[in-house]
């Protein structure tokens, strides 16, 4: 029984060697698949350059936030977050009766020295009137007391008519004096109204700059990007009421890792590229190199200026590209990569025109073209184009 078994057994054995045999001899004789119109590409070391990236975010280069420098409530708002703003535009109306309550005091104080400047102008021109009437009784006094006195001392009045005489003359001289007093008094009384009045110009334009602090207008054109209020709300001194920020120029604040810090100089040109505005690299500026380093980082900020573009906003993310020098590279397109999970690798084409997938390390990406680190060499060929029909071990025609 048992040798009936081992008979069966290896009679069946011998059948699938002999099945296996025959299926191998066949698979050697097929040839591979071949494929036509698929473009290659003999791949060399060439001239690259050199670059450093950074990353970072765009940011406008100013940005203001305003607020109100008095208390009161907000009557009016002008502007919503988007809104396009020009320089001088009024944004906020505060109510500000106080400050109006003190400019109509100050005008009040003002017509009234006025007034009174007029008053005593008036006076001092009849004390000048008087005065001048006085010089000339004193005058007049003064000579005929002079004629008395030689006629006293020739004894042809009596001392009782020059004593009469004597006494007019002193009295007009007090006259003068009196008239000089008062015009002194009269001056010096103009004096003080005069700054009374300097002092209501003072009080009216300080009322009038505290009525203007009731209207906030722009400091500058550019686009509304936050309003914390809302009509009705208290405004206190130092608390935002809306930010502004210019539209027209920004740039791309860049981290710099501290050891490439040297490489980067100012006013030098960098590739920007912003993924809201697309793959596509811009020129930018170096504008500004902050001193200081970011201590848990260890990098430093440059700022990049850019191009004006009605798209850019602040906080839009961005990468800087900084060029260092050249170096010789292997490069292949992008569009002959192929993507297997997270292995990249390219089809060669050897001697016999077969493709055989093979593993690459992908560097920097050049425009349209990637830097390869590792996994090809200089002189072999690579599958380029319509790589989604090319499989390992196609023959290419």
């Amino acid at each position: 029984m048992k040798e009936k078994l081992l008979i069966t057994l290896t009679i069946v054995l011998a059948g699938f060697f002999a099945t296996a045999c025959e299926k191998k001899q066949q698979a050697s004789t097929e040839k591979p698949r071949s494929i036509a119109g698929i473009a290659t590409e003999k791949i060399s070391l060439a001239t690259v350059d050199d670059f450093y990236e950074a990353t970072g975010t765009v940011k406008s280069k100013t940005t203001t936030a305003l607020s109100s420098k008095i208390m009161g409530a907000v009557l009016a708002l002008h502007a919503r977050e988007g809104d396009t703003v020009r320089a001088g535009q009024t944004l906020i109306e505060i109510d500000n009766r106080d400050a109006n309550a003190q400019l109509q005091k100050a005008q009040a104080g003002l017509r009234e020295a006025e007034q009174a400047v007029a008053e005593v102008e008036q006076s001092a021109s009849a004390a000048e009137s008087a005065k001048n009437a006085a010089e000339a009784n004193r005058k007049f006094a003064a000579a005929t007391f002079a004629r008395y006195q030689a006629l006293l001392e020739r004894k042809a009045i009596s001392p009782q008519e020059f004593d009469e005489v004597r006494a007019k003359h002193q009295v007009a001289e007090a006259e003068v004096e009196r008239a000089e007093r008062m015009l002194q008094t009269l001056a010096a009384r103009k004096k003080q109204i005069q700054a009374r009045i300097d002092q209501a110009k003072a009080d009216i334009s300080n009322a009038q700059i505290y009525v203007g602090y009731a209207r906030i207008t722009s400091p500058m054109a550019g686009i509304v990007t936050a309003k914390p209020i809302e009509v009705g709300a208290m405004a206190a001194p130092g608390v935002p009421l809306l930010t502004i920020e210019d539209n027209a120029n920004y740039r791309l604040e860049a981290n710099v890792d501290e050891s490439q810090l040297g490489k980067i100089r100012l006013r030098e040109k960098a590739q920007v590229q912003i993924d809201a505005l697309g793959e596509d690299f811009f020129e930018g500026t170096v504008a500004e190199i902050v001193p200081t380093a970011d201590a848990a980082s260890r990098s430093y900020t440059v700022k990049i200026e850019l191009s004006a573009k009605p798209t850019l906003r602040t906080g839009l993310y961005g990468k800087a590209r900084f060029i260092t020098g050249q170096k010789q590279a292997l490069t292949v397109a992008q569009k002959s990569l192929v993507q297997q999970g997270q292995l990249t690798g390219v089809y060669v084409v050897d001697d016999n025109h077969i493709a055989r997938f093979r593993l690459i390390k992908t560097g920097k990406t050049l425009g349209d073209r990637v830097e390869v680190l590792s996994g090809l060499n200089d002189g072999e060929r690579i599958v380029v184009d319509n790589v989604a029909q090319v499989s390992d071990g196609i023959q290419l025609q």
